[in-house]
């Protein structure tokens, strides 16, 4: 998905994990569109969403810590509009 077809979750999604992690690689995929029909479907579309984040700031962190540093820079739209995210999380040294 490129800047021009973002929606503005997927968006703010991407800003704030830049603002929070500086990634050196970062991916958002809306994935609501295989969800159509599943329970925490939004009809207004952009509920579902995978991300990969690798950041720096992930070196030395467990698998725990990294979601949960991915879950805090997101807690208001996790919390409000988002209703599933699944991550990958890696440091540099793991790609």
């Amino acid at each position: 998905m490129d800047a021009k077809t973002k929606g503005p979750v997927a968006a703010e999604i991407e800003k704030r994990l830049i603002e929070a992690l500086q990634p050196l690689r970062l991916e958002v995929v809306d994935d609501s569109e295989k969800h159509r029909g599943h329970a925490g479907h939004d009809s207004r579309g952009e509920s579902h969403f995978s991300v990969l984040v690798v950041s720096q700031a992930f070196e030395g962190k467990s698998r725990v810590a990294r979601q949960r540093m991915v879950n805090a820079a997101l807690a208001d739209l996790l919390a409000e509009r988002v209703h599933a995210l699944a991550m990958v999380t890696k440091a540099p040294s793991e790609i």
